[in-house]
């Protein structure tokens, strides 16, 4: 009988022993799991608060795009008028030059009938 009790001692040993290794692969593993959720919290954190930046810099970005583009209208709605007044100012100047020939012609022709009534 003593030879069972030594070897259920002996087995009632090696499963403490079993018991305490588990336990402290156990509390090993738990100390990476906290380590590991920390981690996962703390990047949740920082993607929210890219994210929330993001968000930020899209609505500034849209804004912005959105003057350039009345930007790039009156700058093309200017351009347009400016154009339409340089054909006006050309078409302008075209007519005066033509009259003032014209009255020129019409001033030596008055010149030319007086100095023939004179004769």
């Amino acid at each position: 009988m003593s030879q069972h009790g030594a070897a259920l001692q002996t087995y009632n040993q090696e499963l403490v022993k079993c018991l305490e290794e588990m336990k402290l692969r156990r509390a090993e593993l738990q100390t990476q799991i906290e380590s590991q959720e920390e981690e996962k919290n703390n990047l949740q954190r920082e993607i929210e608060k890219m994210s929330h930046k993001l968000t930020r810099l899209n609505d500034s970005l849209a804004k912005r795009v959105a003057v350039r583009n009345e930007y790039d209208r009156t700058i093309a709605d200017t351009e347009t008028a400016y154009m339409k007044i340089l054909e006006s100012s050309q078409l302008l100047l075209n007519m005066i030059k033509r009259e003032a020939t014209n009255l020129d012609q019409s001033l030596v022709k008055a010149s030319m009938d007086k100095q023939q009534f004179r004769q």
